[in-house]
């Protein structure tokens, strides 16, 4: 069996967020990577503690392979240093992050951001979203198609565009979202946000 796929999933006293978002995308990589119908359904799978925030960390290729549930704490993200990864591919969310990883470690900054051919796609850990004129944007084209980016598009929260790097300047803000952290706003100017 080839590459281990991760779903990762907020469970908040009891409560399971975007069931349906995670679902869906654990049929679809399925279907495209083993060309196969899944046998897995989340809602049967999961069994929520009740009291707490965890990360609920489902290993899986065709059949659930682990589950566990690990008490979250979120980090606290102020900074984000652009980093051009032209060859990167993360389409589906594998369990192996080790080229994601190693990105980080080149930076001294929180995060990273990702550019390919200098459009914006993510960070190493979430989808990114840039507010101009009280409307929030996300990249057209990220590594990774989150389930609260797509709730959000799906509920008219956000739009797709094209972000180059170096209009960057041109945002209000920078928010960062992903299942665990939800939809993070740094509270600070892009200016000082973003380090060299």
């Amino acid at each position: 069996m080839s590459r281990m796929l991760l779903e990762t999933i907020r469970i908040d006293d009891g409560t399971i967020y975007n069931l349906s978002y995670h679902q869906q995308r654990v049929t679809k990589s399925i279907l495209e990577l083993y060309h196969t119908q899944t046998n897995i359904n989340l809602k049967n799978i999961i069994t929520p503690p009740l009291d707490g925030l965890y990360r609920c960390r489902i290993l899986y290729n065709t059949s659930v392979q682990n589950i566990e549930y690990i008490p979250y704490t979120p980090k606290d993200i102020q900074t984000l240093q652009i980093i051009e990864a032209p060859n990167l591919e993360y389409a589906y969310k594998y369990a192996n992050r080790d080229e994601l990883n190693q990105l980080l470690a080149t930076s001294h900054c929180d995060n990273v951001i990702i550019t390919q051919n200098g459009y914006i796609t993510d960070t190493t850990i979430a989808n990114i979203a840039l507010l101009k004129d009280d409307i929030w944007y996300t990249p057209k084209n990220p590594l990774l198609q989150g389930t609260t980016r797509a709730f959000l598009l799906d509920n008219y929260r956000l739009k797709e565009t094209e972000i180059k790097a170096q209009d960057l300047a041109h945002f209000d803000k920078i928010a960062l979202m992903n299942a665990m952290i939800g939809f993070y706003v740094i509270d600070k100017e892009i200016k000082d946000i973003i380090c060299n």
